[in-house]
């Protein structure tokens, strides 16, 4: 992953907790808005970061070792 990747990811994160704390969130499904509003959040941000940059913040960077692919994982 790159450096604006793992912010992202991180904003993401921050973003569910809070949300999920300010809520008081119990549960699976309460906390699965939470987490689908900090996504959304993160999304916004990455997004208009690329409208301005005319650069994509996803990159092909994988943290996965040469030849391995997610399939092989599981």
């Amino acid at each position: 992953m790159t450096e604006a990747e793992l912010i992202f990811t991180a904003l993401a994160e921050l973003s569910t907790r809070q949300i999920a704390e300010t809520r008081t969130a119990t549960g699976l499904h309460q906390n699965s808005k939470a987490a689908q509003d900090g996504g959304r959040i993160a999304k916004r941000a990455r997004l208009s970061l690329e409208e301005k940059t005319g650069k994509a913040v996803v990159s092909e960077e994988n943290f996965l070792p040469p030849g391995r692919t997610r399939k092989q994982l599981h």
